[in-house]
């Protein structure tokens, strides 16, 4: 029998990501009987960011219509057919600016009617869609050796019995102490549960994205923003006089505002293909380095670019561009720089020029995920000091209308950038909120009480232990990712300090743990005994990041579908993974 015949694939979340899985599926000559999506909630294609679980009706996307990846409609024709009545810039679909950030409610909306469509497709081409919605599953039981790989199990009595299974749960946030200690939330999400006006201060940890939306939440509920002549004004209720935000950072830095990128929003011609890492590898002691990533999806795009800024950092080091990059922040106070940033992507926009160092960046940012699983321990730990802190700042693209609103909260007096140290804490208190400890600009240690503390540093790693589906890691079918130490004299070195997370093997090879799970290069699940599980492939954001350090947005989802239909439109019996990475060889078990 042919293998791509009578498949049947489970997708578990029914987001963005089963989205486009769903999307190279039927763009695939995959001979498929049966796709089965399963969602916890009561809609497809929204996930947490664009539905009521992750958004209000203020908070925007940080993509445009131009940047979306390919549907079964754009989003100019879905307008067409359903003008927005609750959004005024995109009631009349001819005159759509393809360059506004969408409202991810209506952006939501969107992603649900391509899901809608793309399961239509789905039937054409002969392929039941069966829609499990308001349907959590309770485990995935790998059944090693028949006809049906993998059961699915909703409950006791809902049992479904597939050959694929793809994990798209996406964003997780665990509950720390919300819930049971009063004015402390984990996330803040979903913003619905922010009801009431705030009369004290309101500690907000962390400067992305994510606090950027916590901001907004707890600023409509204490005021109210007006545009006059372009200006953003915000004006507190009486009743709020005392409310103000204080935003605490580690690195003290707002995030980077969009600008004219003049080139696609991602291209697979940005990053190194397998061959090419392999071939790399091969010449190379089994490694891909970082300088040569940087080198060539870089530096060279921006020589051909940008030749006079190329020119500034040819001969610079990663550490030292970074360097170079950051000195300017690091000499100015955040408000001030921000509407500088502000004032150069206006005029970025405004001469539809782009900014072209910042555009380069974001596509290295996205081209070396693939790669990285390829990276040194060395080199990881490099990545992740230096330049993935720059790049964490420029790829925010803050919307306009979102620097707007932080503006306006800074005029009136009413937000603050309080800088802290990697040792700063916070507590929950007995009474309520939480205690802030971290030393001030002078290094002294201070103690700051807030009534309401909001942890909004984004979606963070999870690793084995945090995973839900309980039977695919007592038959060891996922396993923790590991990086091996070019350099073992480094590792031996950090091992014996209990610096990082470094592991010693049985036979003395020293690695780097890295968060989240295995995965090789098509987001297939790697156990143990370093076997590529078939059937069995890994989308879920909290669980890839290690290995994939710029793992989100729907571009990234779009490439990761892109390959795991590859890698099932191509899939046999399971084998051993002889080109995955440079993760451990051992049996997890045997890690000293």
């Amino acid at each position: 029998m042919n293998p791509n015949i009578f498949k049947e694939i489970a997708l578990i979340g029914g987001g963005p990501a089963a989205l486009l899985s769903l999307k190279h599926i039927v763009n695939t000559n995959l001979s498929l009987q049966s796709i089965f999506i399963f969602e916890k909630d009561n809609r497809l294609g929204v996930g947490m960011p664009y539905g009521e679980k992750g958004s209000c009706k203020e908070h925007v996307a940080n993509v445009s219509s131009n940047e979306l990846p390919e549907l079964a409609g754009s989003f100019q024709d879905y307008l067409r057919r359903f003008p927005s009545k609750q959004f005024s810039d995109f009631v009349d679909a001819e005159k759509l600016n393809p360059y506004l950030v969408i409202p991810r409610l209506l952006l939501g909306d969107y992603l649900e009617d391509q899901f809608e469509k793309l399961i239509d497709i789905a039937g054409e081409k002969g392929i039941k869609v069966y829609i499990h919605k308001n349907t959590p599953v309770k485990d995935i039981i790998p059944e090693i050796g028949t006809n049906k790989r993998f059961k699915v199990k909703v409950d006791d009595d809902n049992v479904y019995n597939v050959d694929h299974v793809i994990l798209c749960t996406g964003h997780v946030w665990p509950v720390k102490y919300e819930g049971s200690v009063n004015g402390w939330y984990d996330s803040p999400y979903p913003p619905s549960k922010f009801k009431q006006a705030t009369n004290f201060p309101v500690a907000v940890r962390g400067t992305s994205l994510t606090a950027i939306d916590a901001v907004k939440t707890l600023a409509r509920l204490n005021g109210t923003f007006t545009e006059i002549d372009g200006k953003m004004i915000y004006e507190l209720e009486p009743s709020s006089k005392n409310f103000r935000l204080d935003l605490f950072s580690k690195g003290g830095f707002l995030p980077a505002l969009r600008f004219h990128s003049e080139d696609d929003a991602y291209s697979s011609e940005w990053t190194m293909t397998p061959q090419e890492i392999y071939e790399y590898k091969n010449n190379n002691e089994g490694f891909v380095d970082l300088n040569y990533v940087f080198e060539m999806n870089f530096k060279l795009p921006l020589q051909k670019k940008d030749p006079e800024f190329y020119s500034s950092i040819k001969n610079l080091s990663i550490e030292g561009f970074v360097k170079k990059m950051l000195s300017l922040r690091e000499r100015t106070d955040s408000f001030k720089l921000f509407k500088a940033e502000y004032e150069e992507a206006e005029k970025s926009i405004d001469r539809k020029k782009s900014i072209t160092w910042k555009e380069k960046l974001a596509a290295f940012s996205y081209a070396m995920n693939y790669p990285a699983k390829h990276f040194s321990a060395e080199d990881m730990l490099r990545l992740k000091s230096t330049l993935l802190p720059l790049i964490s700042i420029i790829i925010a693209s803050l919307p306009q209308s979102s620097y707007k609103e932080m503006m306006a909260l800074h005029e009136a007096g009413l937000i603050s950038l309080i800088e802290v140290d990697h040792e700063s804490t916070v507590e929950p208190n007995l009474k309520g909120g939480g205690n802030y400890f971290y030393k001030n600009n002078e290094g002294k240690a201070v103690k700051k009480f807030y009534q309401l503390f909001v942890d909004a540093i984004g979606q963070q790693q999870m690793n084995r232990e945090d995973f839900p589906f309980k039977s695919l890691i007592c038959e060891e079918m996922v396993s923790p990712a590991y990086l091996r130490f070019r350099d073992q004299e480094k590792g031996l070195k950090l091992y014996s300090k209990k610096e990082e997370n470094v592991v010693k093997s049985s036979d003395n090879i020293y690695y780097l743990n890295v968060p989240g799970l295995n995965i090789n290069d098509h987001f297939q699940s790697i156990n143990s005994m370093n076997q590529s599980i078939e059937g069995l492939y890994i989308m879920a954001v909290p669980f890839i990041g290690g290995l994939n350090p710029d793992y989100s947005g729907l571009d990234f989802c779009d490439t990761a579908a892109e390959r795991i239909i590859e890698s099932i439109a191509n899939s046999g019996s399971m084998k051993i993974n002889v080109e995955t990475s440079n993760t451990i060889e051992q049996n997890h078990r045997n890690i000293l």
